[in-house]
């Protein structure tokens, strides 16, 4: 219909506007019928929504959908209730992220319509439903505490009401509107859901059923994905084909670790029942929970779960395959075996896939009848290997490389020992494997690694990243690094070198650790972060991922009598591992006392000794006790080759920061021992610092410990001196420029050098800086290789520093080294000179055990002081031993090799000895061998006999560990072959009768 003036259309309108305001009344009526009796009460503060939504009631089915709120803290739209129409909408909405989320499907159908109306509210904004008025009030309102105290009885009467004011006061300053305009009844749930969420390992999943005929779902997730989450949950409900008629959700925040609660109000479309015990709620269940760890816009989730050929969880568990053997092959060949070309194997052979899923099914079910898995398990290997074997899509490269490929996820599940798979409530998934596996794989993705292959290897498998734990010993320690990757590409190329670079460091780490009862391990994982995150996000992102890992950990490696103490995890190996992790990179105060609070809660068999460098230990970077090491080592050097470090000039060079652990402590150390040190140089994250004649002490003073090397003033400086900064850059055209400030007769010069030149200065500098001591003390690992190790030396051929002390693991590496020293220069190996560190760890561990966290801090000071002894005599037995053995053999044999080679005896006769006590744990109470155990001890326990009954608190394997570990070092550093040789031709003889 057409009309020809503006009046006769505003006539028309007019009209329109009067039917509408008739069928007004009528359809608040609806409204307050048809929908919950909450959503008129919590949408209150936008009643012009509400007005809007109330006068196009009746023709909305025209309109399908009508947007009543569009600002960007806010949005609130209204639609015909369809099958799969909230995923679509929501799937839809920007990824932001949804701090408040209501969805209200009406009981009955629109006016003049068979459909039903569906409300969906989303707030992107911090503050919830907070108004400007909420500002001024900051305490919950007695009366609210006290209707929540008296609702929450009635709801729960086993539920601690002493918690609630404080539970309350979170969600308060979350979101304070809504706990005014919710009903009491509802805001008990919710605290009943975070209450739960945060005692239940940070998830948490309830089932209750409701007067409506539908069940009410609660989810509880700590430190959610920040963005397309609730999308992720209802696609969940879609998939099972569960309708959604209401949901609440709300992100409370909470310090570092915010916590997502949903409640969602659902009905199975084609009548399944909901039931605790039914399959559909299995399902769910396992569904729900396995958002934790397969996100959306995970490959896997578009090839395999989108397109209905499996599950999430098999598509999380395929997922956890294509990352093994990423990082298992590609440390080899990372251009051949890239992810990208890893991926479609699984993704494009459904057939094989499904089949390996069978065959880890079949040996780690735990429903399976344990009389029939053997049997039913070795079928289905021999039809794996058959599949596998006979291979063939008729393109032959390509399908030697997925054989290949196949092959290796085939070991991964033949040689894993025991998983957390089957246990629903996880953040990250962990695979405990019998190192054997790598004997399956071909010779060319082994022998880029040490030939010694490990007791152990842990998987771990998460949303965000990946990661290894790797064991030389079965009672083993050493530090957990994460590596933070800001791009696919990034995260790619790291996980490529993963495993080997996971590898070397524990294998050091277990030479390193000789001189103590625990071999070598180290943990590195890699986490994924999208660049355009906030730091908090990140931070949020860090603990997640180290959360879900931890706890992964902790799902294999709590045991009882032996065996995994979840009956959900099937356990092949059947024996307590005592596994002691210690801080490295990005490993914060919060997450170290954190992991080792859950370590005590869940019953770990060392408890809070799962962590050291905790509150109640020894801080590494407060005592300084890796760096005492390492001048010790320095000193002991020195000395034998005519520099007495106390007494006379000499000069040094670091890379490592002042504010670093290892390199602030080592200046800090200098410093106070050595009157005429000159630190030339200094190398860290942020930039280089040089000075010709030493840097000032006093201004050095001001960022030791304290602050990043771009922290120095530079009026400091000596003629000569500069300072180039990484950090500090500026944009000319199209070119990036660093500072450089240079310290002229007439005073400080400012330049701006190209990005070429900054790094060709930047790298260079470690080579060329002349001084008597160089002290790599961080950097990244492989620094100096063998490409570029004849740098180090002048044009006459002389070394540009004749002692290296590492302070840092693998800075230079195998081969670097030879080339080094077979020209001069004296190198004393990380595996030697940093190993006080750890040293110090395994003691803070002993306390854990020993005392109790009162005792400890009584006597902290004293105990501390000990271990610091400790710490100077064992870096200067080792390193005194090294130098003997290096002249007994007239420089035949390098000092990394020397050291190598103390470091393999001593460990050979501790596996030995740890294997002979295990087999005869009697003689562990015999008076000479308590005597033994009693001797390692600092003397604060060894010289007060009120301690000495504490020995029954080590776990046995700990208690053989000490008795191996301080008769094999002894025979190492006191005794020689000759010494030994007659020990035992004595022995011998007192046995013949």
């Amino acid at each position: 219909m057409n009309y020809n003036s503006t009046d006769s259309v505003a006539e028309v309108l007019a009209e329109k506007a009067n039917s509408a305001h008739l069928k007004l009344d009528e359809n608040i009526e609806w409204l307050k019928q048809q929908m919950s009796p909450y959503f008129l009460r919590l949408n209150q503060d936008e009643s012009d929504a509400l007005s809007l939504l109330a006068t196009s009631l009746h023709r909305l089915e025209n309109y399908k959908r009508l947007t009543l709120v569009d600002r960007p803290e806010c949005l609130m739209l209204a639609q015909i209730d369809e099958k799969g129409s909230l995923y679509r909408t929501l799937h839809n909405i920007p990824l932001q992220k949804i701090t408040y989320l209501e969805i209200t499907t009406s009981f009955g159908q629109l006016p003049n319509s068979e459909m039903n109306l569906e409300v969906v509210r989303c707030n992107f904004n911090s503050t919830g439903h907070r108004s400007d008025d909420d500002q001024q009030q900051t305490e919950v309102p007695a009366e609210t505490i006290a209707n929540t105290t008296e609702a929450m009885k009635v709801l729960d009467d086993g539920f601690d009401v002493s918690t609630i004011p404080d539970l309350l006061g979170t969600i308060w300053n979350t979101d304070r509107e809504y706990v005014r305009l919710s009903p009491v009844k509802r805001i008990a749930r919710l605290l009943r859901l975070y209450s739960d969420t945060e005692n239940n390992g940070g998830i948490y999943l309830r089932r209750e059923t409701t007067s409506h005929g539908e069940y009410r779902i609660s989810f509880g997730v700590t430190n959610p994905p920040h963005a397309g989450f609730v999308v992720q949950l209802l696609e969940v409900f879609q998939r099972l084909n569960i309708s959604v008629k209401r949901s609440y959700a709300q992100t409370i925040d909470h310090d570092l670790s915010p916590c997502f609660l949903a409640t969602f109000y659902v009905k199975p479309r084609d009548e399944q029942p909901l039931n605790a015990g039914s399959p559909l709620y299995a399902t769910l269940k396992r569904e729900l929970y396995n958002t934790q760890i397969l996100s959306t816009g995970a490959s896997s989730y578009r090839a395999l779960v989108e397109t209905g050929l499996m599950t999430g969880n098999d598509a999380t568990l395929i997922t956890a395959m294509i990352g093994f053997c990423h990082t298992n092959l590609a440390h080899s060949d990372p251009d051949l075996f890239d992810l990208e070309n890893i991926m479609p194997a699984f993704h494009n052979n459904p057939s094989i896939s499904g089949q390996l899923l069978n065959l880890f099914y079949t040996r780690f079910n735990p429903e399976i009848d344990t009389k029939d898995r053997k049997s039913d398990y070795e079928a289905e290997l021999t039809k794996t290997l058959e599949m596998v074997e006979s291979f063939n899509s008729g393109r032959r490269k390509l399908d030697s490389f997925r054989r290949t490929i196949f092959s290796c996820a085939t070991s991964f599940i033949r040689f894993c020992l025991k998983t957390n798979f089957f246990v629903p409530e996880k953040h990250a998934l962990a695979f405990r494997l019998d190192p054997k596996y790598l004997e399956t794989l071909d010779a060319s993705f082994t022998n880029d690694l040490p030939t010694d292959r490990p007791f152990r290897i842990t998987y771990f498998s998460g949303r965000r990243g990946s990661g290894y734990h790797i064991g030389f010993s079965d009672i083993a320690r050493g530090g957990w690094r994460t590596l933070i990757t800001q791009s696919r590409d990034d995260y790619i190329t790291s996980a490529s070198t993963i495993f080997k670079e996971n590898y070397v460091l524990a294998h050091t780490q277990h030479l390193k650790n000789k001189d103590i009862y625990e071999g070598g391990s180290k943990m590195v994982a890699i986490l994924n972060i999208d660049p355009r995150s906030t730091a908090e996000q990140r931070q949020q992102y860090l603990y997640k991922l180290q959360f879900g890992f931890i706890n992964a950990f902790l799902d294999l490696y709590i045991t009882e009598n032996g065996l995994a103490k979840d009956l959900r995890v099937v356990d092949y190996y059947g024996q307590d591992e005592p596994i002691e992790l210690g801080p490295d990179e990005n490993m914060h105060n919060v997450m170290i006392e954190l992991i080792a609070k859950t370590a005590k809660e869940r019953g770990y068999v060392l408890g809070t000794g799962i962590m050291s460098s905790k509150q109640v230990g020894i801080n590494h970077k407060d005592y300084g006790v890796t760096s005492i090491g390492v001048i010790r080592f320095a000193e002991v050097t020195m000395k034998s080759l005519g520099i007495d470090m106390h007494q006379d000039r000499f000069s040094v060079k670091f890379t490592g920061g002042p504010n670093g652990d290892v390199a602030g402590n080592g200046m800090r150390l200098l410093y106070e021992r050595c009157p005429n040190v000159a630190i030339k140089l200094i190398i860290d994250g942020t930039g280089a610092l040089f000075d010709p004649e030493g840097l000032d002490k006093e201004a050095m003073s001001k960022v030791i410990l304290k602050t990043d090397l771009d922290g120095f003033d530079t009026s400091a400086l000596h003629v000569g001196g500069f300072m180039i900064y990484r950090m500090q850059t500026r944009k000319e055209d199209m070119s990036v420029m660093y500072r450089k400030l240079i310290m002229t007769e007439s005073g400080i010069e400012e330049e701006w050098i190209s990005t070429d030149a900054f790094y060709k200065l930047f790298n260079n500098l470690v080579f060329t800086v002349e001084t008597d001591l160089f002290i790599p003390a961080g950097g990244r690992p492989e620094t100096i290789d063998a490409s570029n190790a004849e740098r180090f030396f002048l044009k006459d051929g002389t070394p540009s520093s004749s002692v290296i002390v590492e302070g840092a693991n693998s800075f230079i590496t195998p081969k670097a080294r030879t080339m080094l020293q077979q020209n001069g220069v004296v190198i004393m190996r990380d595996a030697s000179a940093n190993k006080c560190g750890v040293i110090s760890s395994s003691y803070e561990i002993i306390a854990n055990l020993m005392l109790s966290e009162e005792e400890f801090l009584a006597n902290k000071d004293e105990y501390v002081d000990d271990v610091i002894v400790i710490l100077n005599r064992m870096a200067e037995q080792e390193a005194e031993a090294i130098l003997l053995r290096y002249k007994q053999q007239e420089g035949a044999i390098t000092y990394t090799d020397l050291s190598n080679k103390i470091s393999r005896e001593i460990n050979s006769h501790y596996a030995r000895m740890f294997e002979f006590f295990q087999a005869n744990p009697e003689r562990c109470n015999q008076p000479n061998h308590i005597s033994a155990i009693l001797n390692h001890m600092p003397s604060i326990i060894r010289d007060n006999k009120k301690w000495h009954e504490r020995i029954d608190r080590l776990p046995k394997k700990v208690t053989y560990a000490i008795l191996a570990s301080k008769l094999a070092s002894a025979m190492v550093y006191a005794g020689n072959d000759n010494s030994l040789y007659e020990d035992l031709i004595d022995a011998q003889l007192k046995r013949i009768k």
